[in-house]
């Protein structure tokens, strides 16, 4: 009998009644894991609710009580990493060393939202006028969202649910279809850790469910991470419906190489970058940037890397890469290559012929070369394995390139010239940037975010802004009478 993956409401699991269901994969056989359950509005509506009630009594919890069960639920997840990281791959296909990291990055933001009650901190000022104090303080919204991509199904609920939770809100999490397990066992741990049932709710399901929490009068957020088309519409769906969002979208990082870097670092990072997780991260780099003469030298060191990957089930702890989500979304990547194939790009390792298993839904690492701006490996998200090398001459010539692209997610520069890169950080127009660094993933305390259609919004994830998003700002302005008088004025001896 085919399990089947239910939602979470008020504390406890329960199953679906729209009678729709999608289909859970391993992608390492191809074969049906599970079957998720798809809400009703009805159902989302029920779990709002019971987050709404949650949230009357969260948000007056004192902030200790708040940063004790947040610490809680990081010490369950510190010493479970392994059953999480297990189910990941399951669902995903990354191997074993990227879903222990995703859980590590996840961590952090746990951790970070565990010291809520120096992040609340307000501001006071005695004396602002004669006998008048003004101070600020920071509270909760009340019930806020969060929907999540299937590419990282611990790591970003953790990056919205933490500091929410920790400020005070009720979550209702929408988790990808395509990997749901991993929300049901944060769910289970929260409860582990002390939080109150409703707090924390899992939704499954698709864009009905989707549709549901952007226009349901009772959430009054909505966090977002996944493609720019998507990112868009929820953005305005949500806007409309009077609710704050942010909504993170996809991505085309690029990374510059110059003549003067160290060509092996660059070609490892090239490798790590482009091709972790089988390309399917929004912080991937997806297109080498190639300054004057290193170009030929990034191709051949990156090229002589690719047969030393070991591609296989993400279980096996021997493999280095793993399957891609889904058969539709292979083909598609494996459609890209032989578009840039035909389109004139020099396919210098095609991942289609790559030694990869049978079953399952795997394709090998694709390196190709000439690449140029009007191609649609270039100027599509591919989201796969594939590497993209276009040539510039000159260090204009390649931020010109990397600043007229319409994502502006993240991007990094290779070199040994700490004026060239302090020079790059200035002039490069994307949201997160790398020296000598390929993923640039801001650390929990600082907070992430892209540019032009990487970002719908203003505010960036996690955080700082995580938790300026997550509460509203109040002013207080306070008199109080005279102590030298009032306590004749109110009958009561004076006192001295």
């Amino acid at each position: 009998m085919v399990t089947r993956i239910t939602h979470w409401i008020d504390g406890a699991p329960v199953e679906g009644t729209s009678g729709r269901t999608s289909p859970v994969y391993n992608p390492a056989t191809g074969l049906v894991s599970a079957e998720c359950y798809l809400a009703t509005t009805a159902e989302v509506a029920t779990a709002v609710a019971a987050a709404k009630e949650a949230a009357r009594e969260w948000r007056s919890a004192s902030l200790s009580r708040r940063s004790a069960v947040v610490f809680a639920f990081r010490e369950l997840l510190h010493a479970n990493a392994d059953e999480l990281a297990k189910i990941i791959t399951s669902e995903h296909g990354k191997v074993l060393s990227d879903a222990h990291g995703e859980i590590a990055r996840g961590l952090e933001n746990v951790e970070f939202a565990a010291g809520v009650p120096q992040l609340l901190k307000g501001g006071f000022s005695e004396q602002a006028g004669t006998g008048v104090d003004v101070y600020s303080i920071r509270q909760p919204l009340g019930v806020v969202a969060g929907i999540t991509p299937f590419n990282f199904p611990a790591m970003v609920p953790l990056w919205m649910a933490a500091n929410a939770i920790a400020c005070g809100n009720a979550f209702v999490l929408k988790p990808s279809e395509k990997d749901p397990s991993a929300s049901l066992w944060l769910a289970r741990k929260w409860q582990e850790a002390g939080l109150p049932d409703g707090v924390f709710n899992v939704v499954q399901g698709d864009k009905d469910a989707v549709d549901a929490l952007l226009t349901h009068p009772d959430v009054e957020a909505v966090s977002f991470v996944g493609s720019t088309p998507i990112a868009r519409y929820i953005y305005e769906t949500g806007t409309a419906n009077g609710k704050r969002v942010q909504a993170l979208g996809g991505a085309k990082n690029h990374m510059m190489v110059l003549p003067d870097a160290d060509i092996d670092l660059a070609a490892d990072a090239a490798v790590s970058a482009a091709y972790g997780a089988a390309g399917e991260r929004c912080m991937s780099i997806s297109v080498a940037v190639a300054v004057g003469d290193a170009g030929d030298r990034l191709v051949d060191a990156i090229a002589a890397r690719l047969p030393k990957l070991r591609i296989g089930d993400g279980a096996d702890p021997d493999s280095e890469m793993g399957p891609l989500i889904t058969e539709e979304h292979r083909d598609k990547v494996a459609g890209y290559i032989a578009a840039g194939a035909e389109s004139g790009a020099t396919v210098v390792v095609d991942g289609r012929a790559g030694d990869v298993p049978s079953d399952g839904f795997f394709l090998g690492t694709t390196l190709l070369d000439n690449v140029t701006r009007d191609m649609s490996v270039y100027t599509d998200e591919i989201f796969g394995p594939v590497l993209s090398v276009v040539r510039a001459q000159t260090y204009d010539d390649a931020l010109e390139l990397i600043n007229s692209n319409q994502f502006a997610n993240g991007t990094a520069i290779f070199t040994r010239d700490g004026g060239v890169a302090r020079q790059f950080q200035f002039d490069v127009q994307v949201g997160m940037v790398g020296i000598n660094v390929p993923i640039p993933v801001p650390v929990a305390y600082y907070s992430f975010g892209g540019w032009k259609d990487s970002l719908f919004g203003d505010t960036h994830m996690y955080g700082p802004e995580g938790i300026n998003f997550y509460t509203r700002g109040k002013v207080v302005t306070s008199r109080w009478p005279d102590p030298a008088t009032s306590a004749v004025d109110l009958g009561f001896p004076r006192t001295r």
